[in-house]
């Protein structure tokens, strides 16, 4: 099988003397080359991860075999999959071969602030690389390739894996936490505020208003199984939130003063979309202020962390990323009007709305 970015050309004139490693340094992998590759590049990442290998680079350098003797791994396989995450960026090589966590990898440990290996784990789980595969079957039949690959819809699957969703929870607790503080810091809520978190996970973005604010109160609203692993206790916040499990198709707390929406909508195509934002509205008094925190398409094919998004979404569930004037339109189908979108220092914006 030929490597990625290796020379076909017989008519190269290449001096023979010349190192392999010198050429290889001038003949860089394609564009085509590093996508056709990608999939075990993202092997690598998912191996360390799950053997917690950055856990135990810690504390400086150590070797293929002294890594292999901690991890109940194999020396001579963990080198060739750290070489290559080397070569990423996750990882240096010192000139005794020893492999020291680069400041890329740090995130990999699960001590980390902000760690990113359950995100790691997560994203490169089974269940997610068998609904990738399936890709062409979605573009033949317009189907989620997640459905094609498990049989069922993905949160249907969720629903009946408890390990899956365990996995789903802890991942996008990760990728959520770097963001919460972000995005609440964008914010401003003004005193004894009530703040309903709608499908809030774990309570991560409710915890960092909270913490913004020592008399605002909040509830966070998701499955009963998903609240029960909540992360609102701590100082300062007792007596100022509760818990509530229940569907948000059917009905969200009431009697909020803002009701947030975190990477919710774009799980969900338009009328399931309308059918979350209708529960919403009926529990919201008119002039109440709705939060949707998503990722906003800036269309004209601008780079934005929005488009992978959407090809996950695409995968995975029947979902989609949107333009500002997709969400107006939405917005305003629901019974909300547009007030602005409010860029944030994470790749999400905030699409505020008032309840009219």
């Amino acid at each position: 099988m030929a490597s990625p970015g290796e020379h076909t050309d017989r008519t190269d004139r290449t001096d023979r003397t010349e190192h392999p490693c010198a050429r290889s340094r001038r003949a860089a992998p394609s564009v085509l080359h590093e996508l056709m590759y990608g999939h075990f590049h993202a092997a690598a990442l998912r191996a360390v991860a799950v053997h917690r290998i950055a856990d135990h680079l810690a504390d400086g350098a150590r070797t293929p075999e002294e890594l292999a003797a901690r991890t109940g791994t194999d020396a001579r396989a963990l080198r060739r999959v750290l070489r290559l995450l080397a070569v990423r960026g996750l990882f240096h090589e010192d000139e005794r071969g020893a492999f020291v966590l680069a400041e890329a990898g740090r995130p990999l440990r699960t001590d980390a602030a902000g760690s990113q290996h359950a995100a790691a784990v997560m994203v490169t789980d089974p269940m997610l690389w068998r609904a990738a595969a399936e890709l062409p079957g979605t573009l033949r039949s317009g189907r989620p390739s997640f459905e094609l690959a498990h049989g069922v819809p993905f949160f249907e699957h969720l629903l009946a894996s408890p390990a899956d969703r365990a996995v789903f929870d802890a991942g996008m607790a990760s990728l959520s936490g770097r963001d919460d503080e972000l995005v609440a810091g964008s914010l401003a809520f003004p005193e004894g505020a009530r703040v309903i978190d709608v499908a809030g996970g774990r309570g991560g973005l409710l915890r960092a208003v909270l913490d913004r604010g020592p008399t605002l109160r909040g509830v966070l609203f998701d499955r009963p199984a998903t609240v029960a692993g909540h992360v609102l206790d701590g100082p300062g916040r007792a007596g100022r939130w509760r818990t509530e499990g229940g569907d948000f198709f059917t009905a969200v707390p009431s009697g909020g003063d803002f009701y947030l929406l975190k990477h919710v909508l774009h799980d969900w195509p338009d009328e399931d979309a309308l059918r979350i934002l209708g529960s919403v509205r009926r529990a919201a008094a008119p002039g109440a202020r709705l939060l949707v925190v998503d990722l906003v398409l800036p269309g004209g094919g601008v780079p934005h962390p929005g488009v992978e998004m959407d090809i996950v979404m695409l995968t995975v569930a029947a979902g989609r990323e949107r333009t500002a004037a997709e969400f107006e339109g939405l917005l305003d189908r629901a019974g909300f009007r547009l007030h602005r979108i409010l860029p944030t220092p994470a790749p999400a914006s905030v699409i505020e709305a008032v309840a009219v």
